[in-house]
């Protein structure tokens, strides 16, 4: 008897955590490494927010809510979204989830049949295939590159659209390669998009982490039309160096939504209610830490990458989002080093490879750019002070000096 169901046998664990958890495990045994592994800011939630939370518990807010969310913080949500992204929505139009994955996955499983394909621009989030895949639909996974600015095309998405494509992921600015759509990009897009009975899915996850004044623009916000076809999902966690309260939102049709209320009422039931008081202090109360962290950001943003451009075979585009670096390494694999340790592992992802090495011998942990669907890469999130961005840097030179010998 097969214990295990076969639904699993298609999905992977996620590498992000497996690696951040092999990082902490060997920080823990005493040893000094540099964790670019983990997508989420090394800020503290902010002081209010916090303060928030502790006036509900204080309150006896720590009951059940209603399955999609609390009154008050939809309020701030519809409210969020009409006066940042000009988007209008009704109570029944938005659910709140235990983190914006969560709501990614009832979307998913409340929307996609058997066979349903979804159009995912690769590299990719790691959790976006194998959701889809959890829901039974069929990943169509197109290739961009960092000539492209890791950005998909108008003619590579009509190409792609088959009878049987039923959602597209837009994700803006990206995990992991921190690329950020313009609006002309984004015209483009809803161009194919519009006449086409497809479905639209908005991961805005990092809006409010854009650079050098940009934009945030996401299909929803180009025309009614468009709006009307597209399914925003959002969060408190990377904006609000909330990570772990958990908290995602969707806006969308209320017939989506509905089911997918359903899907939760049978899982998780309400996200916590403390998180959600929490939640709506940070989308409706002070906004100046989210600009102290973005600042932050952006000075990491330009240290790692100017210290990566040093670096012998590698090829690193500034991000325009995000925080993450998402540097080619091709010119690496080419060096004698490199060609002994393949000979030596059999490793079929060079980037695994690399990065297996780089923990193991290095102590710096970086997730394969094979987990985002681009194995010329690997991704270094720079959520982490200067010292340590210095620090492992100067680590992942010395790697790739030793394999050039």
């Amino acid at each position: 008897m097969k214990l295990v169901a076969k639904r699993l046998d298609v999905v992977e664990p996620s590498p992000t955590l497996a690696i951040t958890a092999k990082a902490n495990q060997l920080k823990a045994s005493g040893l000094d490494v540099v964790g670019f592994g983990a997508g989420e800011p090394d800020f503290d939630t902010p002081t209010h927010i916090k303060e928030a939370a502790k006036k509900a518990m204080d309150q006896g807010k720590t009951k059940y809510t209603p399955v999609s969310g609390t009154v008050s913080l939809k309020d701030a949500i519809i409210k969020k979204l009409e006066t940042e992204n000009g988007l209008k929505y009704e109570k029944n139009q938005i659910i709140v989830g235990t983190g914006g994955k969560q709501v990614l996955y009832n979307f998913f499983m409340a929307t996609l049949n058997s066979g349903d394909e979804v159009i995912i621009p690769a590299p990719y989030w790691v959790s976006y295939a194998d959701i889809v895949r959890l829901a039974e639909g069929i990943p169509v996974i197109v290739s961009t590159d960092i000539s492209s600015g890791f950005k998909i095309t108008a003619e590579q998405l009509e190409k792609a659209i088959t009878p049987k494509t039923k959602v597209f992921i837009f994700n803006s600015p990206s995990n992991p390669t921190g690329a950020a759509y313009t609006r002309s990009d984004v015209e483009a897009l809803v161009k194919v998009l519009e006449p086409k009975d497809i479905i639209t899915v908005s991961d805005d996850i990092y809006e409010k982490i854009i650079y050098d004044g940009l934009e945030f623009v996401n299909p929803a916000m180009i025309s009614h039309k468009m709006k009307e076809k597209t399914f925003v999902i959002n969060g408190v966690s990377k904006a609000y160096s909330m990570t772990g309260w958990r908290i995602g939102y969707g806006a969308g049709n209320a017939e989506i939504v509905k089911n997918m209320d359903t899907m939760q009422g049978q899982s998780t039931s309400n996200a916590s209610s403390i998180s959600q008081a929490a939640a709506e202090a940070a989308l409706s109360g002070d906004q100046t830490p989210v600009a102290e962290m973005l600042k932050a950001f952006d000075k990491r943003r330009k240290l790692i990458v100017g210290l990566l451009r040093e670096i012998p075979g590698v090829e690193c585009r500034m991000p325009e989002g995000a925080f993450y670096a998402f540097p080619y390494i091709t010119g690496v694999y080419e060096m004698p080093g490199f060609k002994r340790l393949l000979a030596e592992k059999k490793e079929s992802s060079y980037s695994k490879l690399f990065c297996d090495v780089l923990l193991d011998k290095y102590n710096v942990a970086a997730v394969p750019g094979i987990a985002f669907g681009d194995d010329k890469a690997i991704r270094l999130s720079y959520a982490l002070g200067d010292k340590d961005i210095e620090k492992g840097v100067a680590r992942i030179k010395q790697m790739v000096e030793d394999l050039q010998k």
